[in-house]
């Protein structure tokens, strides 16, 4: 009962700040609080630690590549140096998080000797990486087009949830 009671409150204040909200910055330290409580929510509904750590891996590396493209803007630093730093930034933002929330560290939550989050995280960034540079080749095959609608979203989505479900049979079995 206590957990659903938490739910229903973090779906109101959700929902809430969604109404009030006008303009938001995708690249702040709000996503990653934000993060920390999703992964609240998820462990509420069941889902393991390892899948929702693909899911925070993927957010990472996204954000990271929206403030490396708003360094790119600015004209501050080279290309591999801002994303480098982009993805330190938000590793930085988001590992101490989950460590001081306790959801890193749990004994018996490991996956392979290593802890299922931390595991998911690492997973899920690659993956995410790979899927950007796969929808990058992509667009080269098509000189420069897309194939299909939003492939830079669907590209990179597809991936992780091909590696969650992977997991997901992992796990289970």
């Amino acid at each position: 009962m206590k957990r659903i009671s938490y739910l229903l409150i973090s779906l109101f204040i959700i929902n809430y700040s969604l109404l009030i909200i006008h303009s938001v910055f995708a690249v702040c330290p709000v996503c990653t609080v934000a993060v920390v409580g999703g992964i609240e929510i998820t462990r509420m509904l069941g889902v393991d630690d390892l899948i929702t750590g693909v899911w925070v891996g993927g957010l990472i590396v996204s954000m990271a590549f929206w403030l490396s493209d708003w360094f790119a803007k600015k004209k501050f630093l080279k290309p591999i140096i801002r994303e480098t730093l982009s993805l330190v930034i938000f590793y930085l933002l988001t590992i101490p998080f989950l460590i001081w929330n306790k959801m890193i560290g749990i004994k018996g939550n490991v996956f392979l000797g290593v802890d299922k989050i931390v595991f998911g995280v690492l997973v899920g960034s690659i993956i995410f990486i790979l899927g950007v540079l796969t929808e990058k080749f992509l667009r080269r095959l098509n000189k420069g087009k897309v194939f299909i609608y939003y492939q830079k979203v669907i590209i990179p989505v597809l991936f992780l949830t091909i590696i969650s479900l992977i997991f997901y049979f992992l796990v289970k079995s």
